[in-house]
């Protein structure tokens, strides 16, 4: 892709990040998912650490999906004609020029964005100086690049509850003064404590989707994106298994598939790099 290609398709993902307008973000696990998305309208795609690297057998969180991460965006942001974010974990390292340089690869790629948790492999949340370190170090090697800074308070359930509010704001203050672009807080729904993040710190909110939610209220809270994270890609493994059963036991699947030819001729329509200008 060309380096014009790659500025256009970061300002495209950037300017979809509207507070009280927030756009759906589904996130891929392969190659064929993501053309699917893409195929379907959605504005961009992301990926989902979860299941880029459950597919190949490794454990989500723990550090060890970088290859595979890289490998699934160099096959991917060339031949869909959305913005392409790629979630990265923590960056697969506490060193901030090694994040650095992921990021910036990412970006020489094409990618429109990349999402940064505060997560540590081993357990817990990384100290706010390092993961602040490493989103600054990110933001000045790759400055076209979406930052989603993303804070674990909420998803680990780090310490009393009636703390994590004021930790996570603690934390997301520091990364937007580091320079991330976007803020994330997965496992974040109460709806007062989403109106606090959104008027608290100025950078357009990411929320994780969940079954049910009244997207009009997250509007009203003022919310920027929702992104589905491995959700599509747990319930395809439950729909395959499910479809396996019936097939063994004289049922009937839980969902009409894609055909084969159809499924052909989708790999086929985008196996050229796309056009974003």
């Amino acid at each position: 892709m060309s380096a014009l290609g790659a500025e256009f398709a970061a300002q495209q993902f950037a300017a979809l990040h509207q507070p009280g307008r927030p756009f759906l973000l589904p996130n891929a696990w392969d190659v064929a998912s993501a053309l699917m998305l893409a195929g379907a309208g959605f504005p961009a795609v992301g990926t989902t650490s979860m299941g880029v690297t459950a597919a190949a057998g490794l454990v989500d969180g723990a550090g060890t999906g970088r290859d595979e991460t890289l490998a699934l965006a160099s096959a991917i942001v060339p031949r869909l004609p959305v913005p392409v974010t790629v979630d990265a974990e923590g960056g697969y390292s506490d060193d901030p020029a090694a994040v650095a340089d992921l990021a910036a690869g990412l970006a020489a790629l094409g990618a429109a964005g990349i999402n940064l948790e505060d997560a540590a492999p081993g357990g817990g949340l990384r100290p706010l100086p390092v993961q602040a370190a490493i989103i600054s170090a990110v933001a000045a090697a790759a400055p076209g690049l979406f930052v989603n800074a993303r804070t674990d308070v909420y998803w680990l359930r780090a310490g009393a509850p009636e703390d994590r509010l004021g930790e996570a704001l603690r934390r997301l203050h520091a990364y937007a003064d580091a320079g991330a672009s976007g803020i994330f807080v997965p496992a974040l729904t109460d709806i007062a404590a989403i109106g606090r993040v959104t008027a608290e710190v100025s950078l357009p909110l990411n929320l994780l989707w969940q079954p049910g939610q009244d997207m009009a209220e997250l509007a009203r809270a003022g919310v920027a994106r929702i992104s589905t994270g491995s959700g599509p890609y747990r319930r395809a493994l439950a729909a395959g298994l499910a479809t396996a059963v019936a097939a063994r036991d004289g049922g009937q699947p839980p969902a009409p598939d894609i055909s084969y030819g159809d499924l052909i001729d989708l790999l086929d329509s985008y196996s050229t790099p796309r056009s974003r200008a």
